[in-house]
């Protein structure tokens, strides 16, 4: 499971307000008026793999299309946004898609219902120390993930065996993100972490270590992975979705139009839309946030699509590294129905050429 551990800004922001509490037994969309309320939960909603949740909210596209949505961020040891979601905490996540693979093997229908990256905005940051260049280097090394079974553990684990190098060969360490990954390379514990932004800038502001592979950026993820990686998305049940479409494709075609600002804006405009303790803090100043989402901007998709053969690698990953050992379908893992129609609405021209039933 994906574990986004939130640095320490998450604090600040939860105080002002930006991201609202969860209710504990919330599952299904309630009406607010003629309006409807759903409840989000993201995981590290700070985290610019994550911004376009708490974005749609800011330039009130939420509003706009008619919802209101309610977000709120995975706490630091607390439930993951996934499984609050399929526990029926929350009615969706802000997640990455590998979670529907995951929950389908296990018997759960989950669904992906708005592709926001091609990428998972990762970076394996080393030390020069290390001398890793590579996964194929791997061998004998620390290396930092999230958490133990998160996806960065999953990815870490997959690119090591793309190289041929095998689990046994290397110590995977949970060390968080934001201030917890940076010390882990400083204090010497790790000699690589995978992270995100803005502790990617953090980490090369203070010396202490330097991108080894790309997995922040479409083209990154397919030369690293073999294909497009699916990473932020909306994750819903698939009973809730059923029971709620009208609701979804309002969330959708807010979240689209948010894709498409965020294509025809630069960074810093993105930048000057969210939280002032998203973009400058004890970690990064405003201006390393915003180089740091230039060199990754790439990751995002324009228009809400799940890409040809995302599933198909994200299920790949799954598969080697043990996660997944039964048959999956995965058509009942995604759909492009929603974001096919929001682009539609509001006639914006679709460029990923979209996945089929069979990823």
């Amino acid at each position: 499971m994906l574990k986004r551990t939130l640095t320490a800004s998450i604090v600040t922001v939860l105080a002002l307000g930006a991201a609202t509490a969860c209710s504990s037994n919330s599952g299904s969309s309630v009406s607010s008026g003629s309006t409807p309320t759903v409840k989000l939960m993201v995981g590290g909603i700070d985290k610019q793999i994550y911004l376009p949740y708490q974005l749609a909210q800011n330039l009130g596209l939420y509003k706009k299309y008619g919802v209101k949505v309610e977000l709120s961020t995975e706490q630091n040891g607390g439930v993951g946004a996934e499984e609050a979601m399929a526990s029926g905490q929350v009615d969706m996540a802000g997640a990455w898609y590998n979670h529907t693979i995951e929950f389908q093997a296990k018997g759960k229908a989950v669904e992906d219902v708005v592709q926001l990256s091609g990428a998972p905005g990762e970076r394996e940051m080393c030390t020069k120390k290390s001398g890793v260049k590579s996964a194929a280097d791997f061998k004998g090394k620390t290396l930092g993930v999230t958490d133990l079974g998160s996806g960065t553990d999953t990815l870490t684990q997959f690119m090591a065996a793309e190289k041929g190098v095998k689990a046994g060969q290397f110590h995977r360490l949970a060390v968080g993100a934001g201030s917890t990954a940076v010390a882990a390379l400083q204090n010497g514990k790790a000699d690589c972490v995978m992270t995100t932004q803005p502790t990617v800038a953090a980490i090369q502001k203070k010396g202490v270590g330097t991108s080894a592979v790309d997995l922040a950026t479409t083209d990154g993820a397919k030369a690293a992975l073999g294909g497009a990686f699916p990473g932020a998305s909306v994750l819903a049940r698939t009973d809730w979705v059923n029971a709620h479409k009208d609701t979804v494709q309002k969330v959708v075609d807010a979240l689209v139009a948010t894709m498409h600002w965020i294509d025809t804006h630069s960074a810093a405009d993105i930048a000057g839309k969210l939280p002032s303790s998203f973009v400058q803090n004890q970690l990064v100043t405003k201006a390393d946030y915003v180089s740091a989402l230039n060199e990754d901007k790439g990751q995002f998709l324009p228009d809400g699509i799940m890409p040809a053969g995302g599933p198909k690698t994200a299920l790949a990953t799954e598969r080697l590294v043990g996660n997944v050992t039964s048959s999956v379908d995965l058509g009942k893992t995604f759909t492009n129905e929603f974001a096919v129609a929001a682009n539609k609405k509001e006639g914006f021209t679709t460029t990923t050429t979209p996945a089929g039933s069979d990823g």
